[in-house]
């Protein structure tokens, strides 16, 4: 699942943390709420940054063995 999660201090910070998204989509999907926030002071990428995306794929390879009887 996917979640940002906001933590807005008295002085007017905020604190975003993004969980659930994998690799740099996540920039992409805080990007227009970062530029109506204001300036980013800090980014500290998390390991879900850092995963690698799998695609699987639905080829398959067939071999087929014939006997020299």
């Amino acid at each position: 699942m996917e979640t940002l999660e906001f933590i807005i201090y008295p002085d007017g910070r905020v604190q975003e943390k993004v969980t659930g998204i994998v690799g740099n989509s996540c920039a992409e999907v805080t990007a227009a709420i970062e530029a109506q926030l204001g300036q980013v002071l800090s980014q500290e990428p998390t390991s879900e940054f850092f995963v690698n995306q799998v695609q699987q794929s639905s080829l398959a390879n067939t071999q087929a063995t014939y006997s020299e009887w």
